[in-house]
């Protein structure tokens, strides 16, 4: 498996479930597929820009991606670019496919563009809504997009 494959898998799991330390995610990465070692996984947290953070319980801690909110971030500019396979406005919606397990690494992206017409990023498996304000912003955002996939 593909180290993009891998880190995608780890942005997919992370966001889904509270991981707070390498040996579990490198259990859930095994789970799932993808064995692999300590020094890999850390290697991964590393590249991703991962850190961890309090859970909102109080109960231990969990990796969250820390990043600047720049949507040039090559990272997730590739992981867009290398998974959206197509780009559709309906209305005040903005519906974004990808390939399977890569919506939630790739609405990163998004919301990274912090454009105040997003009013919210849901991201199932391989489906993306992006709610915008109104349809003309739709059909910005949309364009925005697709000058990300051709750069």
């Amino acid at each position: 498996m593909s180290r993009n494959a891998r880190q995608l898998k780890i942005l997919d799991i992370i966001g889904r479930q509270p991981v707070g330390t390498q040996e579990r995610l490198a259990e859930l990465l095994g789970a799932a597929g993808f064995p692999v070692t300590q020094a890999t996984v850390s290697r991964d947290i590393k590249e991703l820009n991962l850190v961890k953070v309090p859970q909102e319980n109080g109960k231990g801690y969990r990796y969250l991606v820390s990043a600047p909110r720049d949507a040039s971030a090559d990272r997730f500019v590739n992981v867009f670019k290398n998974t959206v396979v197509s780009i559709r406005v309906a209305e005040n919606l903005v519906v974004v496919k990808t390939e399977a397990g890569a919506a939630q690494a790739a609405a990163e992206l998004i919301d990274r563009l912090d454009m105040d017409c997003i009013l919210g990023v849901i991201a199932g498996d391989n489906t993306i809504f992006v709610a915008v304000q109104d349809i003309a912003a739709a059909d910005s955002v949309a364009d925005k997009l697709e000058e990300i996939l051709r750069r």
